[in-house]
């Protein structure tokens, strides 16, 4: 199958570093909490409705996309990923290659250097700054919305248009 694909990669919010707790149980901290819904809302305004969200299975992931999933106008199938904890870019390729044919939108929430660096290595092109600002600084929460045509097995380095970069961040008031 193929046609007109779009993978979103959401860096997930930041993460506090509480003493003795092991890196994949961090929880948000102040400002993650914050940051996660209006990631969530920024996915709403732009449009962007996925058919298929992998998540990591780190505690602020899944914190995350919770967070994202509620300001979204429906609710998106869920798939809670171990490989991508820690991932490097190949492996975050060798799955999303993995998609089914009938997922047009996939929505990817990990983990960096490897989401940035798959956002980077998959970009042949971009629209306007995005790719520079990209490549500049992958903070948390940024999104990026990269698409191109064709199946998902076959998707390869360089083949993709960056089409949206966006590190939404809410508002002091929105602080918990």
């Amino acid at each position: 199958m193929s046609g007109t694909r779009q993978l979103v990669v959401l860096r997930h919010a930041k993460s506090a570093w509480p003493e003795g707790v092991p890196d994949h149980d961090r929880p948000l901290n102040r400002r993650g909490l914050r940051d996660a819904p209006a990631a969530g809302r920024w996915l709403a305004e732009a449009g962007i409705r996925p058919d298929l969200v992998l998540c990591s299975t780190a505690r602020r992931t899944r914190r995350t996309w919770e967070l994202a999933a509620a300001e979204l106008p429906a609710p998106v199938p869920v798939r809670h990923e171990p490989r991508l904890y820690g991932a490097p870019e190949d492996e975050l390729l060798a799955l999303v290659r993995e998609t089914p044919a009938g997922v047009r939108t996939l929505l990817l929430v990990g983990h960096n250097p490897g989401a940035q660096e798959l956002v980077l290595r998959l970009a042949g092109e971009a629209a306007g700054t995005t790719l520079t600002r990209a490549a500049t600084k992958f903070p948390t929460s940024a999104t990026a919305v990269l698409t191109w045509s064709g199946p998902w097995s076959v998707l390869r380095p360089g083949c993709a248009l960056l089409a949206d970069f966006a590190v939404p961040r809410g508002r002091p008031e929105d602080r918990p």
